[in-house]
């Protein structure tokens, strides 16, 4: 077997292994009874996003990204300034 290949396969495997293992995703259900709250997170502390560039959790890039949502006790959305429980 060609050195070449193996070395090239293995640092392909160590540069894609981290990006792999790194996927983001959106957060988990709370264990509380919970509602979707848009408009109210900040930069890199959403759980999730409905479109645009931030479509995982942790991924928002600016405060109050009407986009981007964060977990909320039930019935909190709407009482928190900026808070919205559809996507603008």
């Amino acid at each position: 077997m060609n050195t070449r290949i193996v070395l090239a396969s293995a640092f392909a495997a160590a540069i894609a292994a981290p990006v792999l293992l790194s996927a983001q995703k959106p957060a988990t259900a709370p264990t509380f009874k919970a509602e979707k709250c848009y408009g109210i997170a900040r930069a890199g502390s959403n759980d999730c996003a409905s479109t645009g560039n931030n479509s995982c959790g942790g991924t928002s890039k600016r405060n109050s990204d009407t986009k981007a949502w964060i977990f909320v006790p039930e019935g909190y959305c709407e009482r928190i300034v900026g808070g919205s429980k559809t996507a603008k």
